[in-house]
């Protein structure tokens, strides 16, 4: 299992894919940062840098994928998607072209680059996108693996990537599927549902509850659109009570739509949302922020806690 951040497993399966005649990189002047650099390096003659214009840099991609191009379009998250509602909405998801919008440096883990660059509300944006596929991936293999199943998925795809290094969870005999989550540990007494960087933060969290005998369920949700209904249904039947953990805004993410599909399947039980209650962070280390906002291993821990006390 490697440790990384979800970006640079980006970046390696890049690299790689560069010997397909059909992928295409395209981005917003941050290659370095978004690692995207290495494959502009190998394939100068398939990498647009095209400067701080994401809406120039969306429409382009949407022209080269109606050419028969696999166009991956990369930005920092709160850029990539802030200043292009219009061209992501009419150029790929209307029209249903085959771009992947990489987004980088997403939630309130950026840290020190302040709130206007903690791309809170991204989920919400392109989940309530007809036609857009929503990916985030837990760590580096799996970012390295989803990258290279982005090329053979036909249709636009959000790909949410983290800028921290995160421990390794899966290894190279693991195998991603779009539109299926994972089943990290099995238990009985409640299940979280994690998403991106809060699989790590639920780890330590289920760790901590079995210090008080609860055994809890964990679920790295890395599709969040479409999401894996069926094993979400399954697993809250199974284990009776139901925590959802994002780096992302409560409202409109992956809270909600495990939400939305619990009650659409009368599926009742006791459930928590953890994320980003609905306020905008501030500057300071991605540890300060999760601790003081409610995203910490200790605060998903209490609130494994909590759920698992309400169950009848």
């Amino acid at each position: 299992m490697k440790a990384g951040a979800t970006r640079d497993g980006y970046g390696a399966a890049l690299e790689e894919l560069g010997e397909n005649s059909r992928v295409v990189v395209l981005d917003a002047g941050v290659s370095d940062s978004t690692r995207t650099k290495k494959f502009g390096q190998k394939f100068p003659h398939k990498f647009f840098n095209m400067g701080i214009s994401e809406g120039d840099m969306v429409c382009t991609a949407a022209g080269l994928a109606t050419t028969g191009k696999v166009a991956f379009a990369t930005g920092f998250a709160c850029f990539l998607l802030g200043r292009t509602m219009d061209q992501v909405l009419v150029s790929l998801a209307y029209s249903n072209t085959n771009v992947k919008l990489a987004g980088t440096h997403a939630g309130i883990a950026v840290g020190e680059d302040g709130p206007t660059a903690q791309m809170i509300v991204d989920l919400a944006y392109t989940r309530a996108m007809p036609n857009m596929t929503v990916i985030q991936p837990a760590d580096w293999e799996e970012a390295y693996q989803a990258t290279k199943a982005l090329v053979e998925h036909e249709g636009p795809v959000y790909f949410r990537l983290g800028r921290p290094k995160v421990d390794g969870i899966y290894d190279s005999s693991s195998k991603f599927q779009i539109g299926k989550a994972n089943v990290i540990k099995q238990g009985k007494d409640v299940v979280v549902f994690a998403t991106g960087i809060m699989v790590q933060e639920a780890i330590k969290a289920i760790e901590i509850c079995s210090k008080s005998g609860i055994d809890a369920t964990l679920v790295n949700v890395s599709t969040i659109k479409p999401l894996d209904t069926q094993l979400i249904i399954e697993e809250a039947k199974k284990n009776g009570a139901v925590v959802t953990a994002e780096d992302h805004n409560v409202i409109g993410g992956l809270g909600d739509a495990v939400l939305s599909a619990l009650v659409e399947n009368k599926v009742y039980v006791p459930f928590r949302k953890v994320g980003v209650n609905d306020t905008f962070a501030e500057t300071g280390t991605a540890k300060d922020l999760f601790q003081k906002y409610g995203l910490s291993a200790e605060h998903l821990a209490k609130a494994i806690q909590d759920t698992r006390q309400e169950k009848p």
